[in-house]
């Protein structure tokens, strides 16, 4: 029995990392060729610690003009949203219908977008 419940544990354990790894993986293949995971920022800003983060705050000097005035911070429903179709998202988010934002929509899923933010959040 003891056997038994160790061979689940570990299936279990490996079975999570190979959960992480697809989610680096998703992150990585939509995200990577324009965000680092950490501090340095690249074509696009740094996305390490993002989650809670006031919209336009960081020194990136990329943003749009409509991003740098956000006035909303990226939470798990702004994220989602910005996910889905960043150039929707910045219009609503920003409350002016003319706003723009220079990322191209992503139109990630909803499990998509969900395995996206819960590994931006561990970072």
């Amino acid at each position: 029995m003891k056997k038994i419940f160790n061979a689940m544990a570990v299936t279990a354990i490996a079975a999570g990392a190979l959960m992480s790894a697809n989610v680096y993986a998703g992150a990585e293949a939509k995200c990577a060729a324009c965000h680092d995971f950490g501090s340095a920022h690249k074509v696009g800003p740094a996305l390490g610690g993002i989650v809670g983060k006031p919209a336009g705050s960081t020194d990136f000097g990329g943003y749009s003009d409509s991003l740098k005035k956000g006035g909303w911070a990226w939470d798990e429903a702004n994220l989602r949203k910005w996910l889905g179709d960043s150039n929707a998202a910045i219009k609503e988010l920003s409350g002016d219908a003319n706003a723009t934002t220079k990322m191209p929509p992503q139109k990630l899923t909803d499990a998509q977008a969900d395995e996206v933010i819960g590994f931006l959040k561990g970072k």
